[in-house]
């Protein structure tokens, strides 16, 4: 079975070649995205592997199935950027990995949190350079601050989990309330409410329509002043204007993205010797309270093992007509 696997980096290509031993699938590893320019590139191929920034329109399902493709595989647990209306008018199938790591997720949003908060990344950049100072570096306890947590699917129940050991108290809104996490001591309020009451607000919920900029203008007037937005979820959950405006005014203290609206055009890439000319990213990394990391949150050794190992079992069970367990509908 011949598989082509886009927006490719060093390592997808060590892991698939790696697990790929047991399997023996035919892969080749494209490092352009793909798109319905570049999809005349899965000629000749069976099925297709796709990451977080591929766009997958109806114009890009057009081309694959004039090409014949009949399973298109994506390796991460998103799928928004999949016109999966296009997809099954086609008879392409959809596979998904749902669930890789939740804990890389949460320790990541811990990480940003920690970063922000203690500036570890600023004291380490003046030790380097002799300066001693303690001056700025002042941050806060988390014990006894107020977390709001929106989306308590695996990777908010994992971190409402983390956030736990500190001894915060965590607020929660899904439209799904947990009752293990009740039970941990974890309240539900209506949404209103969290960001009213938050110290630290943590997106982990899906993008959907009723989500698509749930930070806005209007949520942010209902915030704390001061309050700390960490996003490792997807990055339209975020107005990036109205962030910007709240980071101008002092409404926002510190803001941790691993995700970013437009990150198709900058993550993922080396553009150290490149002009950008996104004027949202370059506003945002002027500011001194603004940590920028970009789409790292999944990486770690337990997540790409499972994210390879996984999409190879959902390619196998097409491949013997088995049921496709991770379909997405």
């Amino acid at each position: 079975m011949k598989i082509a696997l886009f927006s490719s980096k060093p390592y997808d290509q060590e892991y698939f070649e790696k697990y790929n031993v047991d399997y023996q699938f035919d892969f080749t590893f494209f490092e352009t995205p793909l798109n319905s320019h570049t999809a005349n590139l899965t000629k000749g191929f069976d099925a297709i592997c796709t990451f977080v920034n591929d766009k997958l329109d109806a114009k890009t399902m057009e081309r694959l199935a004039e090409n014949n493709i009949k399973l298109i595989a994506v390796r991460c647990a998103g799928f928004n950027n999949v016109d999966l209306d296009a997809a099954k008018a086609k008879n392409i199938k959809v596979v998904r990995v749902p669930a890789y790591s939740p804990e890389a997720i949460a320790e990541h949003a811990l990480a940003l949190i920690l970063t922000l908060n203690r500036k570890t990344h600023k004291a380490y950049n003046r030790v380097r350079e002799g300066n001693f100072s303690l001056n700025k570096l002042i941050g806060f306890n988390l014990n006894n601050k107020t977390i709001g947590v929106i989306g308590t699917g695996k990777i908010g129940a994992t971190f409402c989990k983390v956030l736990s050991g500190f001894g915060c108290e965590i607020l929660a809104y899904d439209v799904y309330p947990s009752e293990a996490l009740i039970e941990q001591g974890v309240k539900y309020v209506s949404l209103d409410e969290l960001f009213k009451q938050s110290d630290i607000i943590s997106l982990h919920c899906p993008l959907l329509e009723s989500t698509k900029h749930i930070i806005n203008k209007d949520s942010l007037k209902l915030m704390k002043k001061g309050v700390m937005i960490i996003n490792t979820s997807r990055g339209a959950l975020v107005d990036t204007a109205d962030v910007i405006e709240g980071l101008s005014q002092n409404k926002i203290g510190y803001l941790g993205i691993d995700v970013y609206e437009q990150e198709e055009n900058l993550f993922y890439q080396d553009l150290s010797e490149s002009i950008i000319h996104d004027d949202f990213i370059l506003r945002l990394n002027s500011f001194p309270n603004v940590l920028i990391t970009s789409h790292q949150a999944f990486f770690t050794k337990e997540a790409m093992f499972e994210i390879t190992t996984t999409t190879l079992e959902n390619i196998k069970a097409f491949k013997n007509g088995e049921e496709l367990v991770n379909e997405v509908n």
